[in-house]
């Protein structure tokens, strides 16, 4: 099974691809954890990458499109992935349609999660953390025993940077501007498939594996 998650962040593409992991053993392919996995790796690709995400500048396609193809070679992809990420433009799309066709691969669905702005705001900034031992709270849905602190270690909950309202509405203007054309051009190649994003994680989940055309549980 090969999909695309498209939605806006904090629509839960990372909840429902963990899921998707569990039950058919495909991998979420983030394009941010497989950039940061080759500059680790210091990989050609990851050598010109490197420079460019430490000055915070955005890695040119030709680059990005580069890792996702040697990340679709590797041997855990063979039953299927999950793209989380990318394509982020409909030029990456059509750039990620011709390395399928390279590879002999093909996508089964895009699957959008549409998720109303204002609740994307109140999932993204109600979200505290804690520094010591990563541990997620929600000031509304999870909220921690004590507030404002750690259930684990006790330790104070902070508000990571880009969970501030002002940087998730920028974050979305930007997915707006660039990501949400995408819609339409997978809708014209009828692939696309969209899912209500709110409601409970596994009914969210049922959703979309029916979209993918797995009956339900």
């Amino acid at each position: 099974m090969n999909l695309i998650l498209l939605g806006p962040p904090n629509a839960g593409k990372g909840t429902q691809a963990k899921k998707l992991f569990a039950d058919f053993h495909i991998p979420q392919i983030s394009t941010g954890d497989i950039l940061r996995k080759a500059v680790a790796e210091k990989t050609e690709l990851g050598k010109v990458a490197g420079p460019l995400m430490a000055a915070g500048q955005y890695v040119p396609d030709e680059v990005v499109i580069g890792i996702v193809e040697e990340r679709l070679k590797e041997e855990d992809v063979a039953q299927g992935f999950v793209l989380d990420g990318f394509p982020r433009t409909p030029g990456q799309a059509d750039a990620l349609d011709k390395m399928l066709a390279r590879l002999g691969k093909k996508l089964d669905a895009v699957v959008s999660l549409e998720v109303p702005h204002e609740t994307l705001v109140k999932r993204g900034s109600g979200r505290r953390v804690c520094p010591e031992d990563g541990s997620v709270y929600h000031v509304e849905t999870s909220p921690p025993k004590r507030t404002g602190f750690c259930d684990k270690c006790g330790n104070g909950l902070v508000q990571r940077p880009d969970d501030m309202p002002e940087v998730i509405e920028k974050r979305l203007q930007k997915y707006d501007a660039e990501t949400k054309p995408l819609k339409s051009f997978y809708e014209k190649k009828g692939v696309l498939k969209s899912v209500d994003g709110v409601g409970s994680p596994d009914g969210i989940y049922e959703e979309i594996k029916a979209a993918a055309g797995r009956s339900k549980a």
